[in-house]
C-alpha cells in the first residue's frame, strides 16, 4: 500500500520558517521525481517545488524561489521542503506527490501518488 505522509506544518509568523517532511512507503521512491504542491484558500492547487529522482535537478515556482528549498533522502524515502521568509500568501495546504518517472514535471497529472496534505498558516 502506497503512503505519503506529510508533517511539519503549523502556524508561524511572517518572516518565520518551517520544514515540511514527507515520509513515503509502498513504492519505488528512489526512482521517482518528487514534488511539493499547495492549495491556498479559494485557489487551485499549484506546483511549488520538485526534485529529480537523484536530486541533481530541481524546480521552484517563481513565488518561492530563493525562499524555499526542496531536498530528499533516498535512504529514508523522505522528501523535505525547507521554507524560510514565509509570507501570509504562503498560507495553504501543502501536499507532497510522487511522480510516475524520474524527471521533473510540474503538472499534477504526471504524479501517481499524493499525500493528504499539511496545513501551513502564516500570520501577518
Amino acid at each position: 500500500q502506497v503512503q505519503l505522509v506529510e508533517s511539519g506544518g503549523g502556524l508561524v509568523q511572517a518572516g518565520g520558517s518551517l520544514r515540511l517532511s514527507c515520509a513515503s512507503s509502498g513504492h519505488s521512491f528512489s526512482s521517482r521525481a518528487m514534488g511539493w504542491f499547495r492549495r491556498a484558500p479559494g485557489k487551485e492547487r499549484e506546483a511549488v517545488a520538485a526534485m529529480t529522482w537523484n536530486g541533481d535537478g530541481t524546480y521552484y515556482a517563481a513565488f518561492v524561489k530563493g525562499r524555499f528549498t526542496i531536498s530528499r533522502d533516498n535512504s529514508k524515502n523522505e522528501v523535505y521542503l525547507q521554507m524560510t521568509r514565509l509570507k501570509p500568501e504562503d498560507t495553504a495546504v501543502y501536499f507532497c506527490a510522487a511522480r510516475g518517472g524520474p524527471q521533473i514535471e510540474i503538472l499534477e497529472r504526471y504524479y501517481d501518488y499524493w499525500g493528504q496534505g499539511t496545513q501551513v498558516t502564516v500570520s501577518s
